[in-house]
């Protein structure tokens, strides 16, 4: 018996059981049947929970584009693997086959080698949503440099502080990009953040959209002659199971972002398997993830996971609301998309608008739609069920993180029952547990608790680049033995998990997870600030936005707050990106604070929700009566 697709439900208990009483046996056997490897390794899997220090298949050696590219050309060559649906409707979509794939990773990867680049350097990559993107990132794979993907809406300085983290020998950027009517100069935000950057050597810049721009002597080169004149032979690198792949910095709750270092063969094993099953993958299906490759969801479910089942995928350059609100409905019946992962704020915001941009349209060739980025709610779910999946396509609502690499908990299209805004049933391998204030695990359904996990999934993050300590402290120290998720979650009386949201203080805004603390710190760059402290409060569309509450300086006179709240935003703009702008903001003369000095966020974030009900036990703060201004201020 295959254990790597799941066709009905009492399969998937046979999977699940199997999964949890002999993990190596079941993983040994999906990834020996499944990919191709050079070597095969020694053992499945070796772990110190307390030590944060976990393997799998070591000593096992492949190359991860051999699998998601070589390994097809025979059966599937002339197959379409990415389908390239540009910003504007009217330009042409592009139509790569496996051989095209082949042959453009191939001479990429020539180009990154006669550059000086070799196994173990990083590489940051900071393009739109065009083909280059997932052509660098696989020709990176191929010879064993180890990608940075950045979003391509951060700015200068988050783009400089991620590749001063990670030591990154070149970056590879566009002359621009498109979004919507928008042209965003790409190349212009990354000469600005390399002053910072030593070290850089080389610069490939892709023409996208013909701007002019300053070329530095010595480090900046235009990337197509250089591809022109490459062989499109290029042996790929024989890599270890443990190699690093890519590091994908996330948000954290305090201080810089944190860089997840993914390895090679679980992230593999892991994507190829959770693709192939959450979303009943079959041969001539058409999948389109709307994500951006600059997040996970990009990486495993754009890129790594379709590839590596030889499926064909699509790359979208837009945005959902241009030229107008049915964007998305009209590349789904163009394409005769198949299989629709999107995010809850798309969902939100695409519902508000006329059903008529919709229902003009022909989606019968959906099987599956699916949700990603945050828990999804009733509303939204009842309306992607009803008018994107006409009540036929099994709604998957998926969680899961930047570090676990890919799918963990999510109904299997056509076998899990659905129940909204429930992601329901782990997947086979994966052993979610809810846990107490007192760090117990609690037992039975119907509870609410912390959400870890008790036993290593192979596509787990391995450390946080450079600071393996802020990796043990971050994920293992709070539950001992268990890799604590940050989320909070119930489990109903059949044992679905529902997701309640962060413990901690990251706030989920459009599906992006924003640490509270870089955007703290670029409001208090600003002059006239003193201290903030920034809470998401519920918002229609986005799901959660952000509150600021600011204190400012005794300056002589109050400046015009609108205007003040202007600069504030293009601070956080300037220094975070434009994602992490606040939508409301409240001066204050105080924040709330224990004797230890720490702000009570719980509080800030009731207030900020109009939840003036119940604010739970004060005893411990300094200065309970800077509450009840807030409150006043605030209605």
């Amino acid at each position: 018996m295959s254990y790597y697709k799941i066709e009905n439900l009492e399969q998937y208990f046979k999977h699940y059981n199997k999964s949890v009483r002999e993990p190596r046996k079941f993983w040994g056997k999906i990834a020996e049947e499944n990919f191709t490897w050079y070597q095969q390794w020694d053992k499945v899997v070796e772990f110190n929970m307390a030590e944060a220090d976990i393997k799998w298949f070591t000593e096992a050696k492949l190359n991860i584009t051999k699998n998601c590219i070589d390994r097809h050309l025979n059966k599937r060559g002339e197959k379409t693997a990415i389908i390239f649906e540009p910003n504007n409707p009217d330009e042409s979509a592009l139509h790569i086959s496996y051989n095209q794939l082949h042959q453009k990773v191939c001479k990429m990867a020539n180009v990154l080698r006669e550059q000086g680049i070799k196994k173990g350097d990083r590489v940051c990559i900071y393009l739109p949503m065009i083909p280059e993107l997932a052509i660098s990132v696989l020709a990176c794979a191929r010879i064993g440099a180890i990608h940075s993907v950045i979003f391509a809406g951060f700015s200068a300085s988050a783009v400089a502080n991620r590749i001063i983290d990670s030591e990154c020998k070149m970056v590879i950027t566009s002359d621009g990009g498109y979004r919507g009517n928008k042209t965003i100069e790409l190349k212009s935000i990354i000469d600005e953040s390399l002053e910072k950057c030593p070290s850089v050597e080389t610069v490939l810049v892709v023409k996208r959209t013909n701007n002019t721009v300053e070329m530095k002597e010595d480090r900046d080169i235009w990337l197509q002659p250089l591809l022109d004149e490459a062989s499109d032979n290029c042996v790929a690198e024989i890599m270890d199971a443990e190699d690093p792949l890519f590091i994908l910095y996330t948000s954290g709750s305090t201080g810089k972002p944190k860089g997840m270092v993914h390895t090679t063969a679980g992230y593999m094993v892991h994507t190829a398997y959770t693709f192939k099953n959450v979303f009943n993958y079959e041969e001539n299906d058409v999948f389109w993830c709307t994500a951006d490759i600059g997040w996970i969801t990009g990486h495993s479910y754009i890129l790594y996971g379709p590839l590596l089942n030889g499926a064909t995928t699509v790359i979208f350059e837009g945005v959902p609301s241009y030229p107008d609100f049915s964007r998305f409905w009209q590349t789904i019946e163009k394409h005769k998309i198949t299989q629709f992962y999107t995010a809850p704020t798309a969902i939100r915001a695409l519902a508000k608008e006329n059903l008529e941009y919709v229902s003009k349209y022909e989606l019968k060739s959906l099987k599956v739609v699916g949700s990603v980025g945050e828990p999804i709610n009733e509303e939204a779910w009842h309306w992607f069920n009803d008018h994107v999946g006409a009540k036929k396509c099994p709604v998957v609502d998926t969680w899961w993180q930047t570090e676990t690499g890919g799918i963990m908990i999510a109904p299997i299209a056509f076998v899990t029952p659905t129940k909204p805004t429930y992601a329901t049933l782990p997947l086979p391998g994966i052993q979610p547990v809810l846990m107490d204030e007192k760090r117990i695990e609690i037992e039975g359904n119907q509870v609410v608790g912390s959400l870890c996990i008790k036993f290593p999934w192979p596509g787990i993050a391995r450390t946080i680049w450079g600071d393996h300590q802020r990796y043990k402290d971050t994920y293992f120290a709070a539950y001992p033995g268990k890799f604590f998720t940050g989320d909070g979650a119930l489990r109903d009386e059949v044992g679905y998990y529902r997701i309640t949201g962060r413990v901690d203080d990251v706030v989920i805004v459009s599906g992006h997870n924003l640490g509270t603390a870089p955007i703290e710190d670029a409001i208090n760059e600003h002059p006239a600030v003193a201290e903030s402290a920034i809470v998401g409060f519920p918002h229609d569309v986005k799901g959660n936005a952000l509150y600021g509450y600011v204190i400012l300086k005794e300056s002589g006179e109050i400046r015009n707050k609108e205007n003040l709240f202007k600069e504030i935003n293009q601070h956080i703009s300037d220094h975070v990106g434009p994602i992490a702008k606040l939508d409301k903001i409240q001066f204050v003369s105080g924040l709330p604070k224990t004797r230890s000095g720490k702000i009570m966020r719980r509080i800030l974030r009731k207030i900020a929700a109009g939840d003036y009900a119940n604010f739970g036990d004060m005893s411990t703060l300094l200065n309970p009566e800077i509450i009840d201004e807030i409150v006043k201020e605030s209605k």
